[in-house]
C-alpha cells in the first residue's frame, strides 16, 4: 500500500498489525531516518538491542541475499518480536524483497530506508500494491509542517515560541528533518531556564551573519543597486568572510530567480514559486526577490550565472585575488539588472 508524505507521521507510529515490511523513501534523507526508526520503535524500543535488531544494508544483502531471510526468521534471546532495518537500498533489491513478501518467513518486521525514488522505480512497484507492505513517502516539509515541528518540540520542553521567532525560524529550516531536529535541538539548550522563545534568541542561534551579508549583497546585486552592493562587500571583506561562500550564495540566488522566472513562464505566479522554494526565500526578503524576478527574464539570469561559474573557476585556478574576482563578477551583475550591459 502506498501512504502518502502527510499521513505517514500517523502510520509509523501505529501501523497495521498485518504489516510485514515497509519501504520508506524519499530526497529527505533525515526524514527517512526518523520515519523508519519511529517505525521500528513500535517493535524494538531499543534500536541497539543486539537481540532484537539487525541493521544491514544493500551491499550485504547482494552478496548474501539468504540473510534477510535468515535474520527475519531469527528468534530472539530475550523473546518478543525482532526487526530487521535495511539501509541504502535501491532497485537491484527490489526481486529479493518481492520475493519474500510473496513467501515470508518468521514474524520480524523489515523497515528498509531508500533515497528518491521514481514512481518508475522497480522498487516502489513491490511496495505500492502488496497488501502486507507499505511504501511511506518523505518529501521535504512544507512551511504548515515545520511550523508543527517547532511547536511540538518547544512544547513537549515546555517553551512556547512568539509569532514573529516561529516565522523566522521556520524561514532558516526545511531541506532535511535531521538538521531541523538539530537545529531545534540547539534552541532548546539555548533556551534552558526560559518560558518563551524570541524572535532575538532564534537569531542567535540559528542567526548565520555571514550568510545574512552574503544574502543582502545578492539581493544588491540582483536589484542593480550598485552603492549598496560596494558596501555589503566591504563588510563581507572586513569580516573575513570567505569569497567562495559569497560566490555559492550568489549561485543559489540566481539560480532560484531563474526558477522563479521558468515556472511563471509556465503560468504559476512569482508568489507561488516562492512558496515552493527549498530552503524558503527568508521573508524579510520576499518583496525585494519577487521585484528582481520580476526585472529579470531567464536569458539575462544564465548569463549572471555563466558570470559566477567563470568566477568560481577563476578563483580555484589562478593567482588573481578571490575578493576582486567575487566583486567584479557582482558588480557586472549588478550593472545588467540596471541596464547598463
Amino acid at each position: 500500500m502506498i501512504v502518502k508524505s502527510h499521513e505517514a507521521d500517523k502510520y509509523v507510529v501505529s501501523p497495521p498489525k498485518g504489516l510485514v515490511m515497509a519501504l520508506v523513501y524519499g530526497p529527505d534523507a533525515g526524514l527517512v531516518q526518523e520515519r523508519a526508526e519511529k517505525l521500528l520503535k513500535t517493535v524494538t524500543p531499543d534500536l541497539t538491542d543486539p537481540f532484537n535488531t539487525v541493521d544491514l544494508n544493500e551491499a550485504v544483502l547482494q552478496a548474501d541475499p539468504a540473510r534477510l531471510a535468515d535474520e527475519a526468521a531469527a528468534i530472539s534471546m530475550m523473546g518478543g518480536r525482532r526487526t530487521v532495518r535495511v539501509r541504502g537500498a535501491g532497485n537491484d533489491l527490489a526481486e529479493l524483497f518481492e520475493s519474500f513478501l510473496d513467501d515470508p518467513k518468521g514474524d520480524s518486521l523489515i523497515v528498509i530506508e531508500a533515497g528518491d525514488l521514481a514512481k518508475t522505480s522497480v522498487l516502489r512497484k513491490v511496495f505500492d500494491g502488496h497488501k502486507t507492505a507499505a511504501a511511506i513517502q518523505c518529501y521535504p516539509d512544507s512551511l504548515r509542517d515545520l511550523a508543527d515541528v517547532v511547536r511540538d518540540a518547544l512544547r513537549a520542553e515546555g517553551l512556547s515560541i512568539a509569532p514573529d521567532a516561529l516565522e523566522d525560524a521556520v524561514s532558516r529550516l526545511g531541506s532535511d528533518r535531521g538538521v531541523t531536529r538539530r537545529e531545534i535541538e540547539k534552541l532548546l539548550l539555548y533556551m534552558h531556564g526560559h518560558k518563551q522563545v524570541t524572535l532575538e534568541d532564534v537569531r542567535a542561534v540559528m542567526g548565520d551573519e555571514a550568510e545574512a551579508r552574503s544574502e543582502s549583497a545578492c539581493d544588491a546585486a540582483g536589484a542593480g543597486d550598485l552603492a549598496k552592493l560596494d558596501r555589503e562587500l566591504e563588510r563581507l571583506w572586513v569580516s573575513d568572510t570567505q569569497p567562495a561562500q559569497v560566490i555559492r550564495s550568489a549561485m543559489g540566488h540566481f539560480q532560484k530567480l531563474l526558477q522563479a522566472r521558468e515556472s511563471a513562464a509556465r503560468g504559476s505566479s512569482i508568489d507561488e514559486v516562492m512558496k515552493r522554494l527549498r530552503p524558503p526565500v527568508h521573508f524579510s526578503r520576499t518583496t525585494s526577490f519577487k521585484a528582481q524576478a520580476q526585472r529579470w527574464n531567464s536569458d539575462r539570469l544564465g548569463e549572471a550565472l555563466d558570470m559566477l561559474l567563470e568566477a568560481e573557476a577563476l578563483t580555484r585556478t589562478t593567482a588573481v585575488p578571490a575578493e576582486a574576482v567575487t566583486g567584479r563578477a557582482l558588480m557586472n551583475i549588478a550593472a545588467m539588472a540596471k541596464g547598463r550591459m
